[in-house]
């Protein structure tokens, strides 16, 4: 077994940070079901703005909203361009046919590009 991506969700721009919310990542449905992420599903997120990097769950958020919830929010702040991703362990015989589910996004975090 080989611990792979899954999913990422390339250049989201942070619509909002929340500080005073239990915890989480909002991420809008329609992103979330193109990189097949469902709701409590961990992530790794990563700052491009700010080198922060840090772990959190998914919650389903409203159309273009990508908002850090509770601890989340000091890693980040509205304005900020992320990278979300979601690993998986794939069995060495998969490996070759193996592709993760790529989402690039634009400046208003519209779907530019799938891959996977």
């Amino acid at each position: 077994m080989r611990f792979m991506l899954k999913s990422k969700i390339h250049r989201a721009k942070v619509t909002d940070a929340n500080l005073n919310y239990e915890g989480s990542l909002s991420i809008d449905t329609e992103l979330m079901a193109a990189a097949d992420l469902i709701p409590y599903e961990m992530v790794y997120v990563y700052n491009i703005t700010n080198g922060e990097r840090f772990s959190t769950y998914v919650l389903p958020g409203k159309k273009g909203e990508i908002c850090l919830n509770g601890a989340a929010a000091r890693k980040g702040a509205k304005g900020d361009i992320i990278i979300i991703t979601a690993y998986t362990l794939v069995e060495e015989s998969q490996l070759k046919m193996y592709k993760p589910k790529q989402v690039f996004l634009d400046e208003n975090n519209a779907i530019v590009r799938k891959e996977g």
